[in-house]
């Protein structure tokens, strides 16, 4: 039988499934982060009857985030006094660098209720203010922000071609566009141009043994 989780059983099964961890490269910021994703997503399934449920991707920190949040860290007049939207948040990692870095306003949205939670308490851990809004973002028009990031988005091809039908509308509305990225199968590339590169040791348990480093894009 599926359960709807309350606000309080939903923050106590995110802080008892996560540790603060510092990622690999932003050692500057914490996240909770869980030791064993796919446990995790077991666990999400039994306590709550939810099976079929997506992955917890808010409790890892996904290259192309990593890779986000560092740049906009290095680089932080990307971001300061400008409203950002971090599109399919997860952990909020990118969101969290963003407010970290001087943004006037960070709005962090994703479909997962349970990243909801996540991106709040990441956002308390690092002391910085993120509006959160759980919602699917795609199928409606560009919102009223400066610049839309994104990590890790496109690994299944339905879902990287909505997003980037959705970012290119953003795109014509005049909003600047970063996406982070370790290149997975369905990344876009002829529709992005690379503004950074950063190695990176990926984790075997989230990334292909392959992954060397992690990519920021700046959308044509």
């Amino acid at each position: 039988m599926t359960t709807t989780p309350g606000a309080d059983a939903m923050r106590d099964f995110v802080l008892a499934g996560t540790r603060p961890v510092r990622p690999e490269l932003v050692p500057e910021l914490r996240l909770l982060l869980a030791e064993d994703t796919t446990a995790l997503w077991q666990q999400v399934e039994e306590r709550f009857g939810r099976s079929g449920t997506e992955p917890p991707f808010w409790a890892a920190a996904w290259a192309g985030g990593q890779a986000v949040a560092r740049y906009l860290l290095d680089h932080p007049t990307v971001v300061a006094g400008r409203s950002v939207l971090d599109l399919a948040s997860g952990s909020g990692l990118c969101a969290v660098a963003a407010a970290t870095a001087g943004a006037a306003r960070v709005l962090a949205v994703d479909v997962d209720e349970f990243s909801a939670v996540a991106v709040r308490e990441n956002a308390a851990l690092n002391d910085v203010a993120v509006e959160v809004l759980v919602a699917d973002l795609l199928g409606g028009d560009p919102p009223a922000v400066d610049l839309v990031i994104a990590g890790d988005v496109w690994y299944e091809r339905r879902m990287a071609e909505r997003f980037l039908a959705w970012l290119h509308r953003c795109r014509d509305a005049g909003l600047d566009v970063l996406v982070g990225d370790p290149g997975r199968a369905f990344l876009p590339r002829r529709a992005l141009v690379e503004v950074a590169r950063y190695g990176i040791a990926a984790d075997p348990s989230l990334e292909s043994a392959a992954v060397r480093h992690a990519v920021v894009f700046r959308l044509r």
